[in-house]
């Protein structure tokens, strides 16, 4: 089987070793690449064809972002970042995963299951990203007998049951027959928050929040006891 060829663009000499030794564990991958700035990036990627790129963000000379959009042909890409507010650029940019730094060994491997389920019967992901950016990204889920699109900018929170779930928008409320779990893995660590077994809110549409609760439209949602530390640490909230 042909081995799935990954770049990694990082100026954390660090973060830049850890990925590649979380790649290097998976047998069918390889680094084929290392780069230190966007504009090494550029130029690997005009000679070397890439099955998967990981690019930081916040590097010299040219950013990531920056960089996509210099680009005629994305490759599949994950982005890696210390910063939660370039996660609807990831989303703009058609991105599989945004993952937040520290990068866990299990947060990689949910990455690259994301990547793999894109894929095609020979292993090898066909996840191409298409020319011109998804201005509004989206998914598609079941409600009744029609699979509705939900634009991710229009959600506010995610309430979740034992087998359903109500998802609240700007324009109304859609309920969709799957667990909150579920739904939970299609969305990205970085632009939602889950702060209670049974809530998930957008952060971009937080109106207030303090140790307890959070203010999300009209809606004042409990922070569970034992999501109390994460979302602290999101939100970087006082103890």
């Amino acid at each position: 089987m042909k081995r799935i060829k990954c770049a990694i663009a990082d100026d954390e000499l660090l973060s830049l070793e850890l990925l590649e030794t979380y790649i290097l564990r998976l047998d069918d991958y390889q680094v084929v690449a290392r780069c230190r700035n966007g504009m090494e990036v550029f130029n690997s990627l005009k000679t070397d064809t890439v099955d998967l790129l990981f690019l930081d963000i916040q590097m010299p000379l040219l950013n990531g972002i920056e960089l996509i959009r210099s680009l005629k042909r994305i490759p599949p890409l994950i982005f890696t970042t210390a910063f939660r507010e370039y996660a609807m650029d990831g989303y703009e940019l058609n991105a599989i995963d945004y993952l937040l730094k520290p990068v866990s060994f299990e947060r990689f491997l949910r990455a690259m299951d994301k990547f793999e389920t894109l894929g095609s019967g020979n292993g090898m992901a066909r996840h191409a990203a298409p020319l011109v950016a998804t201005v509004n990204p989206f998914i598609y889920v079941k409600s009744g007998k029609m699979s509705v699109k939900l634009f991710l900018k229009d959600i506010l929170f995610i309430e979740g049951a034992k087998d359903f779930v109500k998802i609240k928008t700007l324009q109304g409320e859609i309920v969709t027959y799957q667990t909150i779990q579920a739904l939970e893995q299609r969305l990205s660590d970085s632009a939602f928050l889950r702060i209670h077994r049974s809530y998930i809110i957008a952060i971009d549409r937080i109106r207030a929040y303090n140790t307890t609760h959070v203010e999300v439209g009209d809606a004042e949602l409990p922070i569970g006891l034992s999501y109390r530390r994460s979302v602290s640490q999101a939100l970087k909230l006082d103890s």
